[in-house]
């Protein structure tokens, strides 16, 4: 029969599907099996109200099979079948998808069909591996059979074949090696079965191949030392390959805590228990199921560039992407899991998803799912959530700065900070609820470490005060407060950025008195000190420490600590604004006033000293000890 030929724009994507859509070549089992799947449901479909079919839905399978000698994989299906019509249809008109039409005609019936293809492209996947491939089919209905032939762009035949029952046989003719690509690799069994539980474990229908099985028996001869000897059987055995029904599509009911958390372990390779599982069977415009995990633990590579965020993506129980970035936030990029929609828009080669209302819809649920379960952990168990926020609680702390805080306030009720109280992390919401009627601010003391922020200085006033303070030691912290500037109207403020609004009228009024009279000595140490200070202040917030430093403007001291981590000019040229603060009711203060009286050298010195006495406070790196040293020297 005379070969007919691909239309010209066939042949154009057939050239470009097979050196460009598609980047795996591994993938063209998957489309295959996909394509068996769809004929088989066409076929149950039809069995609903036709009793001719004679079949039930267990008496449905595909079967994969490898000849090394002929190097040919055949993947058979005992599904619907096609016509000699339906293969010039369906396969010399390429993306051409019998699929698509017949998902079209039952969603018209308004039946709840799934079928996975839709573009009619996937089967000539089989072209990146092969380079011949005859379909033999025969149509449900139909007496004879039909052998569709192709060896690429050049062309196809259709001939008359044999077939005993309706359905489908790809048989792929394997390429042959070359320097660059080992096709023989697709005539191990081992590989085979690799691909399939990769790709197609999930599919409805079972998919057998034959497994070879060694088992060593004994001859009736014994060796030298007396044992009796064995030698290898091989035998083979039909098995079916793939799970068919996947956990997350199985009733909650029928699923055990037990069996959600050895799937995770198994599937991402974890020894310990997630905090949490959360399991979405969500109906609707968007129909689709997935099982969520929280780790305990980060991974190591968790901040690295070699980690890879994302959830496992399927369409209809086939794998479409190991690792879909985009159902995520990326506050959230720790969760692991898997989603399974059938309504999603993806592309040609099935391999990318277009980025359209489905995806975007699922990925909000998602967002809210993951939000509503650690909330309800805080509650429910406080120990298992610190457990999770020891590992990722700086990624939530990352969400609420990133994207100029649009996650803020989604996120803020998630954090926790260690606390004055009792020392021990306490979220926001608490920390509010404990605040008395008199408290105007949430304060915060910011350092490196607990011991340091516990330390400072300024927190001597609001102590007294016998309110509250949060202890940021996480270069974001303040990052993060700065984002957040309030908490349910309470504003956030650090103990080390000036007025806390602590004083009284009475008291602000004799500040301002004392301001008066300190003014030329506070003006001759800021000239003393210009080059390491913005401002010399009188503090109110010390009340048995000498001096500290404080800041004004918009960077912090932390800020200036994290900035000053940065290796590059931009770690050196981001600094805050430094305010040295002077506590006049200490004998310190009053030793410098009689220097500033009596001797301008001796007061020089004690300025330079109690300077850098408040740098050290602070966590500000002293440039010169050694005139440090010398200046306390000079005094003693």
């Amino acid at each position: 029969m005379a070969k007919k030929q691909f239309k010209a724009e066939s042949k154009r994507l057939l050239d470009l599907m097979i050196n460009s859509i598609y980047t795996h070549k591994e993938i063209f089992l998957r489309e295959i099996i996909s394509n068996a799947s769809d004929a088989i449901d066409k076929l149950c479909y039809i069995a609903l109200t036709d009793e001719k079919v004679g079949k039930s839905r267990d008496d449905f399978r595909i079967r994969v099979t490898l000849d090394k000698e002929a190097r040919t994989i055949t993947v058979s299906d005992n599904g619907v079948g096609m016509t000699r019509a339906d293969m010039e249809e369906n396969l010399g008109v390429i993306a051409h998808s019998g699929s698509l039409k017949f998902k079209s005609e039952m969603e018209k019936d308004e039946e709840g069909v799934d079928i996975i293809g839709q573009f009619g492209v996937g089967f000539y996947s089989a072209f990146m591996v092969s380079d011949n491939v005859k379909v033999v089919s025969r149509a449900y209905g139909e007496e004879t059979a039909s052998q569709w032939e192709s060896s690429g762009a050049d062309g196809y035949t259709i001939t008359d074949a044999q077939r005993p029952e309706p359905g489908t046989d790809v048989i792929m003719h394997v390429k042959p090696d070359t320097e660059d690509e080992n096709y023989s690799e697709f005539l191990e069994s081992w590989k085979i079965r690799e691909l399939i539980k990769r790709y197609s474990d999930y599919v409805r229908f079972p998919i057998r191949m034959d497994v070879e099985h060694t088992e060593y028996k004994e001859t009736g001869e014994k060796d030298e030392h007396g044992h009796p000897k064995t030698e290898p059987v091989t035998h083979v055995e039909e098995e079916t390959i793939n799970s068919m029904v996947p956990i997350w599509q199985r009733m909650k009911s029928q699923v055990s805590d037990a069996e959600c958390i050895q799937f995770y372990k198994d599937r991402f390779h974890d020894y310990e228990d997630p905090v949490a599982v959360i399991r979405v069977n969500a109906e609707g415009l968007t129909s689709y199921k997935a099982m969520l995990f929280i780790p305990s633990k980060a991974p190591y590579d968790f901040y690295s560039r070699d980690f890879k965020p994302g959830l496992a993506l399927y369409s209809s129980g086939v794998l479409i992407m190991e690792n879909c970035a985009d159902l995520l936030p990326e506050c959230f990029r720790f969760v692991r899991g898997v989603v399974d929609s059938p309504d999603l828009s993806l592309n040609i080669s099935r391999e990318i998803l277009q980025h359209d209302r489905q995806l975007k819809t699922i990925a909000g649920n998602l967002e809210n799912k993951i939000k509503s379960e650690l909330l309800s952990l805080q509650t429910s168990d406080p120990e298992k959530y610190d457990k999770f926020w020891e590992s990722f609680g700086r990624q939530i702390k990352y969400g609420v700065v990133g994207d100029y805080g649009m996650k803020a306030e989604m996120l803020r009720d998630l954090l926790k900070f260690h606390s004055s109280a009792d020392e021990k992390l306490t979220t926001l919401k608490d920390y509010a609820a404990r605040m008395p009627e008199s408290q105007k601010y949430i304060y915060y003391a910011a350092a490196e470490s607990l011991r340091t922020a516990a330390g400072l200085p300024q927190n001597e006033q609001v102590r007294s005060k016998g309110y509250e303070i949060l202890y940021f030691v996480e270069d974001v912290d303040e990052f993060v407060a700065q984002i957040l500037r309030e908490y349910e109207g309470k504003e956030l403020r650090s103990v080390t950025g000036g007025d806390l609004g602590l004083d009284s009228d009475e008291e602000r009024q004799e500040q301002k008195e004392t301001l008066e009279q300190k003014k030329p000595l506070l003006d001759f140490l800021k000239d003393t000190l210009s080059g390491d200070v913005v401002d010399v202040k009188l503090s109110a917030a010390l009340v048995s420490s000498a001096v500290c430093m404080s800041y004004e403007g918009d960077i912090t001291l932390e800020m200036e600590r994290y900035f000053r981590s940065i290796p590059g000019e931009a770690g050196d040229k981001i600094k805050a604004r430094h305010v040295l603060e002077l506590n006049p009711n200490h004998p310190v203060f009053a030793a410098l006033e009689r220097a500033y009286d009596e001797d301008r050298e001796r007061c020089v010195k004690i300025a330079r000293v109690l300077c850098t006495q408040a740098k050290l406070l602070a966590g500000i790196p002293v440039e010169d000890l050694a005139a440090y040293t010398e200046d306390v020297c000079g005094l003693i």
